[in-house]
């Protein structure tokens, strides 16, 4: 692993930590589940940034016991697909949800 790539990757987890507030939600059994959604969310936003036709920005990424929720809003159908289709990819994803909106 590169040491941009490390760099990276601290800094989504950082900026995932300090936005959810590091607690476990209600319908997260155990501290573990919630660190592995949180490996989940971050390597999928990692994922994300990496493609560059897509605004990561502009979609939000959330995950719980496995399933990915992506939400948001894209230029294009290709790209909410696009974003489906990596999503899925990544280690420990179970599920997911596209609910991101289309610009018209």
């Amino acid at each position: 692993m590169s040491f941009k790539t490390a760099l990276k990757y601290a800094a989504l987890v950082s900026i995932f930590c300090i936005s959810s507030g590091c607690a476990v939600t209600n319908d997260q059994e155990t501290v573990g589940a919630y660190i592995d959604d949180s490996v989940v969310t971050t390597s999928v936003k990692s994922k994300l940034f990496d493609e560059k036709s897509i605004d990561v920005m502009s979609i939000t990424v959330e995950t719980l016991n496995g399933t990915v929720m992506l939400s948001g809003f894209v230029k294009n159908v290709s790209q909410k697909n696009m974003a489906e289709t990596i999503a899925a990819k990544v280690k420990g994803v179970k599920a997911v949800k596209n609910q991101i909106s289309v610009k018209q």
